[in-house]
């Protein structure tokens, strides 16, 4: 059984930086892909990041080039580090997992397990 716990998540300020962690259990399959989405209530939950097994990775338009998406495997966790917050960063976060590669890595339809998300605010 895949389980998946996010942590890290909190309160500050625009401009500010935030490292979100996602600690990993039972993901036994070769090759799989990782993902952080985010969600606002009301809103479709968006992919931000991804990272496949092989260390190819992908990001959203929206966080690029202020987002780093990576693992350690040694530690079995996936992280995101996000610079430069905006207060239009405020959401749920939440990491996601599957078995495979998929040609739509940001798609949350594609990702069958799931962490309970951890809550990132942004205030200006």
């Amino acid at each position: 059984q895949v389980q998946l716990v996010e942590s890290g998540g909190g309160s500050v300020q625009a401009g500010g930086s935030l490292r979100l962690s996602c600690g990993v259990s039972g993901l036994t399959y070769s090759p799989y892909q990782m993902a952080w989405f985010r969600q606002v209530l009301g809103k479709e939950r968006e992919g931000g990041a991804c990272i496949a097994s092989n260390g190819w990775n992908t990001y959203a338009d929206s966080v690029k080039g202020r987002f780093t998406i990576s693992k350690d495997n040694a530690k079995n966790t996936l992280y995101l580090q996000m610079n430069s917050l905006k207060p239009e960063d405020t959401a749920m976060y939440y990491c996601a997992a599957r078995g495979g590669m998929d040609w739509r890595p940001l798609s949350r339809q594609v990702y069958n397990y799931w962490g309970q998300g951890t809550q990132v605010t942004v205030s200006s």
